[in-house]
């Protein structure tokens, strides 16, 4: 699936390309299976606009086939690569994965537990990476802790209950009411539907806030937060061309140093390390992927427009024949 401009699905094209070559470092994966998160439509779009300065391209998109998470059959390896050889299946980040071959770094890649299907695998890196992050690394969630989780149902979202309840929080979890059977399945303690009541009005005060989705004012949010507790902004857009939406996390940030609440945001790393801190969770049983849907590789249009209309429980996939 391929786009020689920015803009919205109209641009993407099933066509027949070469076959990807790989570098040194890299793995040449044949795909059996792709996610659909936001970062995809952000890279297919150009949007906000200093992604095309991040080295994605200014004018139009360096790398024409678009997605990034994969799950998928090792077909080659280059010279350097130590851990993978060709029949392994494998999970993680690749450039261009919606397609039947693509390259993915060795450094974000790992072996596909066992237990998953590539479908069910295609749909954990990025997210569940994201997820990890913010839960473990930045919200820093111990047990016992209450945690308050905005945008529960969508792809992260649905991680990210699953992670702090391994971490042994207490979860308050918000989404919207078509999706509030999908949450408590994921063990969330308690479900807010936001359309009917406003969860920053309850009194109670937690301990970490991870806003996901929606964005909320910050004094809002602070309301709620104990006086030294932590807000970490993982979301929240707008269709702001420039920020889109990441002011709200630049003022978090200004602000946080002169407070006692720690406020803040984080940019997601992709690396194989937590894929593997992620695969014995996934193999338990303690954290699994929500897929909702499932779409052949030349519906993929119809799949980033159905995730950005709303509608996604979890995540999406694209599958590869």
């Amino acid at each position: 699936m391929t786009q020689e401009d920015y803009g919205s699905t109209e641009v993407l094209e099933l066509r027949e390309i070469d076959k990807p070559e790989i570098g040194d470092d890299e793995v040449l994966v044949r795909v059996r299976a792709a996610g659909v998160d936001r970062g995809v439509w952000h890279l297919m779009a150009g949007l906000p606009y200093p992604i095309r300065l991040a080295g994605y391209g200014v004018r139009a998109p360096k790398n024409p086939v678009i997605g990034m998470d994969v799950a998928g059959v090792v077909e080659a390896i280059g010279k350097d690569v130590t851990r993978f050889r060709p029949g392994d299946e494998v999970f993680g980040v690749g450039k261009g994965t919606f397609a039947e071959y693509t390259r993915c770094p060795e450094a974000k890649l790992a072996l596909k537990p066992a237990n998953l299907t590539f479908e069910q695998a295609a749909a954990v890196p990025i997210s569940a990476m994201t997820a990890l992050q913010g839960v473990r690394d930045h919200g820093r969630i111990k047990s016992g802790d209450k945690v308050l989780i905005t945008g529960a149902s969508g792809g992260v979202g649905s991680y990210t209950v699953q992670l702090a309840k391994a971490f042994g929080a207490e979860v308050t979890a918000v989404c919207s009411t078509t999706k509030l059977d999908l949450v408590r399945s994921l063990g969330a303690d308690q479900v807010v539907d936001y359309i009917r009541q406003d969860f920053t009005a309850s009194g109670i005060r937690y301990d970490v806030i991870l806003d996901i989705a929606g964005n909320t004012r910050l004094s809002r949010l602070r309301r709620i937060l104990t006086p030294t507790g932590t807000l970490v902004i993982m979301g929240g857009e707008t269709d702001g061309k420039w920020l889109g939406g990441t002011d709200r996390q630049l003022r978090a940030m200004l602000l946080s140093p002169f407070i006692g609440q720690r406020l803040g945001t984080f940019v997601n790393t992709e690396k194989h390390e937590f894929l593997l801190d992620l695969t014995p969770l996934l193999e338990s049983g303690q954290v699994r992927p929500v897929v909702d849907r499932q779409f052949p590789l030349e519906e993929a249009p119809k799949a980033i427009r159905y995730l950005i209309e709303g509608h996604a429980r979890g995540k999406l996939v694209i599958t590869v024949p």
